[in-house]
């Protein structure tokens, strides 16, 4: 998943990846310490109790020795690699063994050069032995495997917990991203749609005397940047607790007036507007409901063909747009009403015309379907 950030996206990125990896890594650390401290305890209680349990059994055979009269096999005690082992006199000297370290008799355990040695007198002098000093060999060889293996697991865990970090990073900042790259679309769209009115009007001001059909051009490019502004500001602008003038409406009435202001775009595509508008009275705001019929109406001219025709139906309580446009992908259908979504980039826009009816529909509990042919048109419902 690769994403472009911008600068103060990055640093966002950056200190929250710190953080999350910083906090982790502390986390982890105090576990594995005290998960070492634990284990560590675990193989030093192990390894003193095997000792003890090998000097006792020496100890016994020592005094079953003695007391049978029958001779100790020192030799067998000497050929092992677990440990080593010594023998004492009552004076504290060796009698036999392979143990070399120097003993200090006062401890019963003792640490000596990474080894443990542990001093045992259960002997009680049976056949002259009354100390028995044994050292282990693998205590600190398993300490030292432990640590390796804590080290690698940390490793292992940390490495993917920072993978995890750096993906659930971007996946957070992919909105943020996403929404920026709408916006920096939205402002070139801006752009593209202001700026074909405005030259039209410029191109047709350049003379000092105006014809018919420059008036006209003028008057529709004037137009479309009026209807651009009230949808910017619908989106943007608007405030939730503004006062509507809600009131019951002819929408009949209403259609036919707007029709006024489209007819010159209608005619400079030769569309043909077929009408069959019954009397209906409804409860809205009138401007609420002239920006829902204005996007339609607009979408329909803009999005049709040369010839073209738009059928507008307003009958038992709904109201029905349909064109012979270039029409809408099946696939897409579902989200034609999301802001700054546009279906196709044949013709100019926001994505934010449906958007703005569709939130309307919602405000006075319209119903508001479509259905739609890709190369055959689009048909938009209002059920009332």
């Amino acid at each position: 998943m690769v994403i472009d950030l911008t600068a103060s996206e990055k640093s966002t990125f950056i200190r929250f990846l710190s953080l999350y990896l910083g906090s982790s890594f502390l986390l982890m650390l105090m576990v594995a310490f005290f998960y070492f401290q634990n284990e560590k305890t675990l193989y030093y209680d192990l390894t003193k109790s095997n000792m003890q349990n090998v000097v006792s059994q020496i100890s016994s055979k020592i005094i079953f020795a003695h007391m049978t009269n029958k001779e100790f096999d020192k030799n067998y005690l000497l050929k092992t690699d677990d440990y080593k082992i010594s023998f004492y006199d009552e004076n504290k000297n060796k009698i036999f063994g392979n143990l070399e370290d120097r003993i200090d008799f006062t401890k019963t355990l003792m640490e000596h050069q990474k080894h443990f040695i542990l001093i045992d007198s259960s002997t009680l002098g049976h056949l002259g032995v009354y100390y028995i000093a044994i050292k282990e060999n693998l205590f600190f060889e398993q300490i030292s495997k432990l640590k390796m293996s804590i080290v690698f697991i940390f490793l292992f865990i940390y490495l993917i917990i920072a993978i995890i970090g750096f993906y659930l990073a971007k996946l957070f900042l992919k909105p943020i991203k996403d929404e920026r790259e709408k916006l920096n679309n939205f402002i070139k769209d801006t752009t593209h749609e202001l700026n074909t009115p405005i030259s039209a009007i410029l191109m047709s001001t350049e003379s000092n005397t105006l014809n018919e059909k420059q008036i006209e051009r003028i008057r529709i490019s004037a137009k479309r940047v009026s209807e651009l502004y009230k949808d910017l500001t619908y989106i943007f602008l608007q405030n939730s607790y503004d006062k509507k003038s809600i009131e019951i409406v002819n929408l009949k009435q209403i259609i036919i007036d707007q029709l006024e202001y489209f007819q010159p775009l209608a005619v400079k595509k030769k569309i043909d507007i077929k009408l069959k508008l019954e009397d209906f009275e409804y409860k809205i705001d009138k401007d609420d409901f002239i920006r829902i019929f204005n996007n339609l109406i607009s979408n329909a001219i803009k999005y049709n063909k040369i010839s073209g025709t738009i059928e507008i139906k307003l009958e038992n309580k709904s109201l029905e747009i349909s064109d012979s446009g270039i029409g809408i992908e099946q696939n897409k259908l579902k989200d034609v009403f999301k802001r700054y979504y546009r279906a196709t980039t044949e013709q100019g826009g926001f994505g934010i015309g449906l958007s703005i009816v569709n939130q309307i529909c919602n405000n006075y509990n319209i119903k508001i379907s479509v259905n739609s042919q890709l190369k055959k048109g689009s048909t938009f419902t209002l059920t009332f």
